[in-house]
Order: structure tokens, then sequence, then C-alpha cells
């Protein structure tokens, strides 16, 4: 992989492409600044070589219209705190504007440019538009991981106009490295956790990891498809009829690969969709009919600490209960808790989907884990063995 340690950007602008589509509360203030604070080992990497950096990011959906709400303006202050030096702002991401704030950046500065997204082009990849981003810097570096799945203008295009000069930053880095560790270079036995709601979004992944690990555990609204389809009575819980065929072949795929498949045991089940309804424990393969399975239970959950105690590389994408409501979270945390003990005892335990890590911040496991990703759709992609248009661009 080609780095930013790999060169040393004294006097030299560094274009870098940022993931800086943060939430914000309504006052438009950043209300969490992990993926601001993700880019700083970077940005001070360049600037102590003595470069300076200009920074590129979108910011919501504005469609190519320059719309108030989404401008980086908003967020100009919180980069500055959480990278602990001055960010410049210019109202734009090329022409005129963009070109002198760039042209007047002296090395140990940084300038954020306006939302790339108000700009349409951005979106299509165009040609024109990248090469007017890439007049701006001497060097370009993509440590955007999040969107390093989309072969936008600042994230794939532009990589052409710097032959020699296009790196990872370090985020992006450890982002790949981790993927890597979990499909192929990781110390077995490797663990996988699929949880979630559907079958379907999940099968590419299930294919592509069967033949790199040794253990899967499956949960959360998936697991009653493979249930139903062994001849299970799951009641009323969430199904996918048309994937009981493909719950079978999944489970055939793993046994080739010598692959044991945990599923639940049992389950906690509720009468309805509801935090405050009756609740029981169940055997998953005899759930009576109006009810249906809302979290893992008591025995589920010791058999997966018992698998991930004995892992030595864990990958955790999907919760296995609906842990947004506490009566039905005690299978999830459960589960975080065996992933931050074998974190603990050695094991290598990387995190990525969105609704995990929304858990593991929560719920305070982010530092009890070996790595949390901060790009979903990119790391679901990476995991199903697609290259990504941005690491393909710097690879190139």
């Amino acid at each position: 992989m080609k780095t930013i340690n790999d060169f040393n950007f004294k006097d030299k602008k560094a274009l870098v492409r940022v993931d800086f589509n943060v939430p914000q509360d309504d006052q438009l203030k950043v209300a969490d600044n992990t993926r601001i604070s993700a880019v700083k080992p970077t940005v001070d990497k360049i600037l102590n070589d003595g470069g300076s950096v200009i920074l590129m990011a979108h910011l919501g959906r504005p469609k190519g219209e320059a719309k108030d709400e989404f401008s980086l303006k908003h967020i100009t202050g919180e980069v500055s705190q959480v990278l602990g030096r001055e960010v410049k702002f210019v109202e734009d991401s090329i022409g005129e504007k963009a070109v002198q704030a760039a042209s007047e950046i002296k090395p140990g500065e940084i300038l954020l440019l306006e939302n790339l997204r108000f700009h349409n082009e951005e979106e299509k990849g165009d040609r024109d538009f990248a090469q007017k981003l890439s007049q701006l810097a001497d060097a370009y570096v993509n440590d955007a991981f999040g969107t390093a799945h989309r072969a936008h203008a600042s994230t794939a295009v532009i990589a052409e106009f710097f032959p020699s000069t296009k790196f990872f930053g370090l985020s992006m880095t450890d982002e790949l490295k981790a993927i890597d560790k979990v499909l192929k270079s990781g110390e077995k036995p490797v663990t996988a956790i699929l949880g979630g709601s559907k079958v379907s979004t999940k099968i590419t992944i299930i294919e592509n990891i069967l033949p790199a690990v040794d253990n899967l555990i499956i949960g959360g609204g998936m697991a009653f498809t493979f249930i139903k389809a062994l001849g299970g009575k799951v009641g009323n819980s969430l199904i996918e009829e048309d994937k009981l065929s493909l719950a079978l072949e999944i489970l055939g795929k793993a046994k080739e690969h010598k692959v044991k498949v945990y599923l639940p045991s049992d389950v906690i089940i509720a009468e309805s969709f509801s935090n405050d309804a009756e609740r029981q424990e169940s055997d998953i393969y005899t759930i009576p009919e109006g009810w249906m399975g809302l979290d893992a239970g008591p025995k589920s959950r010791d058999q997966f600490n018992d698998v991930l105690l004995n892992s030595r590389t864990i990958l955790w994408n999907g919760p296995i209960g609906v842990f947004e409501m506490s009566n039905f979270a005690a299978g999830t945390i459960a589960l975080g808790d065996s992933i931050a003990e074998a974190t603990k005892l050695g094991a290598f335990s990387l995190v990525g989907g969105g609704d995990s890590v929304a858990f593991v911040k929560q719920f305070g496991y982010e530092d009890r884990v070996s790595y949390v990703s901060t790009g979903g759709g990119a790391m679901l992609e990476s995991l199903e063995g697609l290259e990504l248009p941005g690491v393909a661009a710097i690879n190139k």
C-alpha cells in the first residue's frame, strides 16, 4: 500500500479527501466528531513534515445546489478544535476563490474547501471537475474510507492527475489493514458474527468470507429464516420466505468449507414489537404462534461466549437483538462483553456496519475492541470482495 509514510510533504500542498459527513444537531453543530478525529494523524504527519493541507469533503445530499444547511462552514470550528489548529475555510471547492485560497496557504496551515456536492460533477465522477480540484495541490491523499466505494470525482477520478504523488491516509490504511486481517492474514480461529434483520443483505458477504473463517455466528432477525428453513416453528418472527432455500444452500457451503455455523438455540420472545410487550424465553425451534423472537436467549449467549473466547480474530457486523429497546438489548450487550473479553485476551476484533457501530458507541465498547470501522457501505463492499474505486485509484 502506498501510504503517506512513503513521502515527505515538506513545502508541498496535500489535497486530502476526508469523510466529514458527520451528524449534526438542530443548530448544525457536530453531534459526533469520530470521523473528524480519524483524520488527525494524517493531517499531523503532513504538517509535521513541513507541508500544508487542503481538506475536501461532502456533507449530506445537497444534490448539486449550494444550500446553507449543508455548508461545511458550520463544522469548521469543530474541525479546528479536534485538529488542534486553526482551519481556514473557503466558500467553494473550485474556481477563483478556491484557487486563491489554496495559493495563499503556507506550510503548517490547513484549508477546508466548501462541500464538494454543491457541484453535480462530484457525484458524476466528472473528469474536468477532478482536474480543477487537482490543480490546487502537489499531492493527493485519500483518507475517506467511508466514501471509497463511490467512483466520484474526488474519491477516484482525481487520482489519475497525481500519477506519482497519490497516497492512502493513515485512517484509510488502518481500515484496509483491519479488513485484510479478517479476510486474509488473521490469526486463527477466525469468527464472524453476522446479525441484523435480513439474510438478503448479507448473502454476498457470507459467500465471500466462508473461505476465510472457522466459525460463523448468525443472529438477529436473519436467524429465523435459517431456523424455518431447518424445519423450526418461528411464530410471528421476521423471516424472508423467498430465502429459505438460499439459507440451506449457505449452510451447505459452510459445511464444504468446514465452517462451524452457530445459530441461537433460545430466544426472548414477545407478543408484539414493543418494549413493553409481554415477554418470555423460548426454544428457537418452537416459538408459539402469535409470538416473535426479539433477542438471543441466555443459552445462546453462553454458547456464543464460548466460541468467542476461543477465537483469535473476530468480525462483528450486525446486532443479535433489537437493542434499541432496552428489554431486548441483553443479547447484544452480552455479545459485546464477550468480544471485549476476547480482545482483552489478545484477539483482534473488527466491528463494522451501521447498527453495530451505533451499538458500540451507545454502550461504550469503542475502547474495548481492536477497531471500529468508520465506513459502513465501504466496509460491507470490501467484505463482499469488491475492489473499491477509491482504493483501486491509488493502487493503479
